[in-house]
């Protein structure tokens, strides 16, 4: 059954529900014949889910409804209005024997994985089904054990939890390590026996480009000149190198570009590190792993492994699973190197990379070779069925050991250090919140016909909501000879009409129908040079595909910020599953509060809504401002089952 709506159907085919009402017919996709998933608009007024577009437009190019000449790059997603109206149909659980909840549809995935009866019921079932092998783990090895686990069958994996990283590095994050406040991870006495620390692994990756100038398409945040401290990816853009490399995802730490440590240097430097053309990329990077189990650190010789039954669907015989097997020189049977981006195996989430491959329907490989395995994959008309064997992380020692954590309390939200266990002071340098705008009247004199020359970016109908900008001015208007007007100001209104809530094309219609006056008026915020110098900036920069950098963002007034509610639910034995870095200090005075990590596996990660780089601004309702971190963090851990996060998310840079 698929763990979000709770029903069976095929991996690459909608979420199926039970709606409790008759669904309006202007709700219904007219290729599925089911309220709208994804919904996205075509530019003659027809409205698909998003999947069945998708599929379709691979073998079609015109509207299934009027036939009208189409194509996936002239659609767009439908209004947040749309989103929300379809959202908030009201479902039935699915599984109605024991449990006859209803829920708003957004809320049916949160609803099964913490609270359903039945979903729990079935899932235990699951798993006696398929871990019939259970038994096995009476044969692991007992704490203090050294020796290497005796079934001859199934031997330990190998130390390296990345096959091609020689240098791979485990290293606990569960420590009060100075510059990471770490609410989420901090145990409770109920915790206590199920989850210890958080388990990273630095990792080398090579990035090939046949275009040496592309750019790489992840979005960074951080910095040392912010609370963040680290460079973290905050988003992989779609069809990008990196989301083809497939290996970094958002929420990882960036510390080397091709041997350079980036880990203590200033955004506008990591930017034009990332932004130097070159053929080939090498990048150190930090992955967090998720939380080990206490057995596993208590001794770090001794190897817990569990036995894992994973299916994945083929639509037919031809199509790939995308996923990598290798050999390895130090032990016999095949393993899982990489998970291709968009790939079926990658989708279905439940593979993961140096996972041994035990057996593949029902064929025994703990012997066999990447060929043997791809001639049973291939040969396979649907379902191909996995036995792994997962060996889980191994710690580097106890959280605290090396005595880091002997700072003072003031120290620890200051700026975020570097993750990685080891001694080193936190950076004096710091983030203080302040304009980096100042408010400019720009009045001009113009022919009726003569064009403002400019392009603009952003809207409220953004993704980020951000409010509208200048990505260039034309050597061929009037702001373009004035010269006051520049790349990157914050257009706030034109003639007296107020800009800072329209949409996208509300604003252009509103900077055309305004242009045609013999006298234009703007009022605009003028981005102020920033403390960190900005060297090679402007590399690939140039054109309509321009945006600020995301610390630019930082210092806006407060009332151009749009602020959304992230609404987290969580059972009693789980952490909420983020760090903050931030807040109040009487050294540095009041800092926003930021979202440095997330954790895989939690409930902000599932959520998928909150980014790294967000800033906190309130938490059910209550301002964070001037709030210090040892405020924040116990009014965070007293919420139980929900909490709601007002956050505002500013897109990172691109590079």
């Amino acid at each position: 059954l698929c763990c979000e709506c709770g029903q069976a159907h095929p991996l690459l085919d909608n979420h199926l529900y039970n709606f409790q009402d008759e669904v309006d017919d202007e709700l219904i996709c007219h290729i599925c014949l089911q309220p709208l998933l994804q919904p996205m608009d075509t530019p003659c007024g027809h409205t698909y889910c998003f999947k069945c577009l998708e599929n379709f437009m691979q073998e079609y190019s015109f509207c299934p409804m009027d036939r009208k000449k189409l194509s996936f790059q002239q659609c767009h997603k439908s209004s947040l209005l749309v989103r929300n109206l379809l959202d908030k149909l009201v479902v039935l659980c699915p599984f109605k024997a024991e449990c006859q909840q209803t829920m708003q549809r957004c809320e049916l995935e949160a609803h099964l994985q913490n609270r359903c009866p039945g979903f729990k019921k079935y899932k235990s079932e699951l798993q006696r089904k398929r871990n019939p092998i259970s038994k096995g783990k009476e044969e692991l090895p007992a704490k203090g054990d050294t020796n290497t686990p005796k079934d001859p069958e199934l031997p330990s994996g190998g130390s390296s939890l990345v096959a091609e990283s020689s240098g791979a590095a485990v290293v606990s994050l569960g420590t009060a390590e100075p510059g990471l406040v770490n609410p989420a991870f901090e145990e409770t006495e109920e915790d206590l026996p199920q989850r210890s620390s958080l388990v990273a692994e630095t990792t080398t990756i090579e990035i090939h480009r046949e275009d040496p100038e592309e750019e790489l398409g992840m979005r960074i945040v951080g910095g040392k000149d912010t609370p963040l401290g680290n460079i973290v990816v905050q988003e992989v853009l779609r069809d990008s190198v990196i989301a083809a490399d497939g290996r970094i995802a958002p929420g990882d730490h960036i510390l080397e570009v091709n041997g350079v440590n980036i880990s203590s240097v200033t955004h506008c430097q990591a930017v034009s590190f990332l932004r130097h053309p070159g053929p080939v990329l090498h990048l150190m990077v930090l992955q967090e792993k998720g939380f080990s189990n206490r057995t596993a650190q208590q001794d770090c010789s001794s190897s817990s492994r569990e036995v894992i039954h994973v299916t994945l669907v083929k639509r037919d015989r031809s199509e790939p699973l995308g996923i990598k097997l290798i050999r390895k020189t130090d032990e016999a049977g095949i393993f899982i190197l990489d998970l291709l981006e968009g790939g079926l195996a990658a989708k279905n989430g439940k593979l993961s990379r140096n996972d041994r491959v035990l057996s593949i329907n029902g064929q025994d490989l703990r012997q066999g070779t990447p060929e043997a395995a791809a001639q049973i994959i291939q040969t396979t008309e649907s379902r191909v069925n996995f036995v792994i064997l997962r060996q889980s992380g191994l710690q580097l020692g106890e959280p605290g050991e090396d005595g880091s954590t002997s700072n003072s309390s003031s120290s620890s939200s200051s700026n975020g250090g570097s993750p990685v266990h080891h001694r080193r002071r936190p950076d004096q340098s710091h983030y203080r919140r302040k304009s980096t705008y100042q408010k400019k009247t720009v009045a001009i004199k113009k022919e009726p016909k003569e064009s403002l020359g400019i392009t603009i970016g952003g809207g409220r109908d953004n993704k980020n909501k951000l409010p509208i900008y200048v990505t260039s001015v034309q050597p061929i208007g009037c702001l373009f000879r004035d010269g006051r007007i520049k790349r990157g100001d914050v257009l706030l209104s034109i003639n007296g009409i107020d800009l800072t809530h329209l949409n996208y094309y509300e604003a252009v219609s509103a900077l055309k129908s305004n242009a045609a006056s013999h006298s234009v008026t703007l009022k605009a915020l003028e981005i102020l040079s920033l403390n960190s110098p900005e060297p090679a900036l402007d590399i690939r920069e140039q054109g309509f595909s321009w945006s600020p950098l995301w610390i630019t963002w930082l210092g806006l007034p407060s009332y151009l910020h749009f602020c959304q509610d992230i609404v987290l639910s969580k059972g009693n034995l789980e952490s909420w599953g983020f760090s903050i870095v931030g807040g109040f200090e009487e050294s540095k005075g009041n800092q926003p509060f930021f979202i440095k990590t997330i954790v895989p596996g939690t409930p902000a990660f599932r959520d998928r809504k909150l980014k790294c780089g967000d800033e906190i601004v309130a938490v059910n309702g209550v301002p964070a401002i001037g709030m210090s971190n040892s405020e924040l963090i116990p009014m965070l851990k007293e919420q139980r089952n929900k909490v709601t996060l007002t956050v505002v998310s500013w897109p990172g840079s691109l590079v």
